[in-house]
């Protein structure tokens, strides 16, 4: 015991549980948590040599219609999310991504009104082909510090600084 509390032994960062004797055990504290949909979402910085990194507009139709975005999608039942990626980005842009030329440099998390999404970022630097908008409705080029100029998904806002960080 560990100030009147049990550690489960996961190493560093151990997750500590209280214990019986803690004055401030309740029963509840060990019961689950209630159950939830979780989202897993990938998405891509496509960079350019210049620096300059690949926004798609939302089609109209859709959720979120007319804002600004990281391409990307929905991990499919069984898919690691690197393979989720490159199947998406072939789907949205036309282009080829291998999975050891993507690097993962952030994550967001946003709950939602049927689930809670988890949004993964990963840099990418080499692809194949030249994107082409076959599902959003414009692609565009931009600047990292002209990216807030764009409207934004809520979960797509809090990676921007992220990525700022990698270019």
């Amino acid at each position: 015991m560990v100030n009147n509390q049990t550690e489960c032994s996961l190493g560093a960062g151990a997750l500590v549980l209280p214990h019986q004797s803690c004055p401030d055990y309740r029963p509840e504290m060990l019961s689950p948590a209630p159950q939830i949909t979780l989202r897993l979402i990938v998405a891509a910085a496509l960079v350019k040599p210049d620096g300059r990194i690949l926004l798609q507009k939302r089609p109209q139709g859709k959720a979120m219609a007319g804002l600004w975005e990281f391409p990307g999608g929905k991990l499919e039942k069984g898919e690691c999310p690197e393979a989720a990626l490159a199947r998406e980005l072939q789907e949205e842009l036309g282009i080829l991504v291998h999975p050891e030329d993507m690097t993962a440099i952030a994550f967001a998390s946003e709950a939602q009104a049927d689930a809670h999404m988890l949004l993964l970022l990963y840099l990418v630097h080499d692809w194949q082909g030249d994107p082409q908008a076959l599902e959003a409705e414009a692609l565009l080029w931009v600047e990292t510090q002209d990216m807030a100029e764009f409207p934004m998904p809520p979960a797509d806002i809090p990676l921007v600084d992220a990525l700022k960080k990698w270019i």
